[in-house]
């Protein structure tokens, strides 16, 4: 399986053969893809490399990381993989994962109850619409 590394804090220009030459110093079958922007076609300052084993990519974080290139100190780590992390866009999409929720929104469950207390799951909708009603109200 293989081993994805984040590659970050390049230079704006770099050239790709150098950081090559940089990965292959340490071991060979790394495959290094800068992330380039989409309109003005530069470098957005990082990139991913994947190696096969855990031992290459153990050596080129220990190498790597924190060494000079262009005049910047490289961040060389563990990339988590995209599935890995909810996003925004995947929330839009209308992905299956259930929606976080707001602290706000959460149900408190007492153990005696109290009848003349409103229900706790609309506690939170019921002051809003208190507060609506009281602006809401004409002077007689």
């Amino acid at each position: 399986m293989s081993i994805r590394l984040y590659v970050g804090n390049l230079p704006q220009s770099f050239d790709a053969q150098e950081l090559e030459a940089l990965f292959t110093a340490v071991g060979e079958g790394v495959r290094f893809k800068a992330v380039n922007d989409r309109e003005t076609g530069a470098c957005r300052g990082f990139g991913f490399a994947n190696v096969e084993d855990q031992k290459l990519a153990d050596a080129v974080i220990e190498q790597l990381n924190g060494r000079d290139f262009g005049g910047n100190t490289l961040r060389i780590e563990l990339s988590e993989r995209r599935d890995a992390r909810p996003t925004a866009a995947a929330e839009r999409r209308g992905s299956t994962a259930a929606p976080l929720r707001k602290a706000a929104d959460k149900v408190v469950h007492a153990d005696q109850v109290d009848s003349e207390a409103p229900d706790p799951r609309w506690a939170g909708e019921l002051a809003k619409l208190k507060q609506l009603l009281d602006t809401q109200k004409a002077t007689v």
